[in-house]
């Protein structure tokens, strides 16, 4: 083991590299028994192909205007992958051998999540309620004009960061889909609960990740938590924008619409600080040293915290249009 008094990142990384490589299998699915978006679309191939376009925009027809609006929000956000790889290609240590572990798992989580912003754009496109020009112009936008996630070049910080996003990314697909099944499109339904079963998957690699660095190096990574915490964990898509809108603006209108729906709100932003808190045993690390342990007290005390500050906070009345919604 190594002790906290002499690790670096660095030697942190190195030290778990081979539990990442031996894991893969566990954490990725193989390609070959991998969905594919073709599995849950009209196959143009067949000659009941119209047909089942038809049935599918019928189906869409019931979707609510705020449901419809989150959906495209949550494609747009799947969309801008290229960020998000290029993201972790600038963490310090993960990608200097292009064969080690750590790089192994950022090309599959990659390649992974590629098909998620297929499967949605190819929906949208074939449902006829969505100005697709409108959507790919927001989508062009948020690849352009990047984000800040807070985590610097950092890890430790972007595991933390990612532990957080990728359970609240399944959160909203999974309500998505139960809403499209409430509104008669198990279709939809069924595509949005492919995806997050993916993101389930993904969020518990992404914890393990934060679980293992805690046992070799718990005072910074407990620092780590605490910082990222203090800023607020903001979404990916938190740039989002429309032509002719500020940016951000649009993204501000689309969680609305979200929390609206009850997909993702202020509530659930704060059961997933108290879900890591017990998955990590925060209350149980120790070998903290004092800087550490005052980070822990905060991140304990946190959660009471947001929820006397979301139980304040109004539901968003309706009244923005999106330019994405014919």
């Amino acid at each position: 083991m190594i002790t906290a008094s002499v690790t670096s990142r660095s030697e942190v990384l190195q030290h778990l590299e081979s539990f990442v490589k031996e894991n893969m299998g566990s954490f990725l699915k193989s390609v070959e028994s991998s969905w594919q978006p073709s599995d849950f679309l009209p196959d143009s191939r067949l000659d009941n192909f119209f047909d089942e376009v038809k049935l599918l925009r019928e189906r869409a027809k019931e979707l609510s205007y705020d449901l419809l609006a989150v959906l495209i929000g949550d494609t747009i956000t799947e969309e801008a992958l290229p960020n998000y790889e290029a993201w972790f290609h600038e963490l310090d240590d993960l990608n200097r051998d292009p064969n080690n572990g750590w790089a192994q798992w950022i090309r599959g989580w990659t390649a992974e999540e590629n098909r998620h912003g297929d499967l949605l754009n190819r929906y949208l496109y074939l449902c006829g309620r969505v100005n697709m020009r409108e959507f790919e112009v927001s989508t062009q936008y948020l690849i352009a004009d990047g984000f800040d996630l807070g985590t610097a070049h950092d890890p430790y910080r972007a595991f933390v960061y990612t532990s957080y996003q990728e359970t609240a990314t399944n959160i909203s697909h999974r309500r998505v889909g139960q809403l499209a099944r409430k509104a008669g499109d198990d279709q939809l339904s069924k595509l949005c609960g492919m995806i997050a079963g993916d993101e389930t998957r993904h969020a518990r690699v992404y914890k393990t990740f934060v679980e293992k660095i805690f046992e070799v190096d718990p005072s910074e990574m407990m620092l780590a938590f605490e910082d990222m915490m203090r800023k607020k964990i903001v979404m990916p898509a938190h740039y989002m924008r429309e032509m002719g809108v500020e940016m951000g603006k649009t993204f501000g209108h689309f969680t609305d619409a979200a929390q609206r729906l009850g997909v993702y709100t202020s509530q659930d932003y704060t059961d997933i600080l108290e879900t890591l808190i017990k998955d990590w045993k925060i209350d149980q690390i120790t070998g903290l040293n004092g800087s550490a342990e005052k980070a822990r007290e905060y991140i304990m005390a946190l959660p009471n915290r947001l929820r006397r500050v979301a139980d304040r906070m109004p539901v968003p009345k309706l009244e923005y249009k999106f330019k994405w919604i014919e």
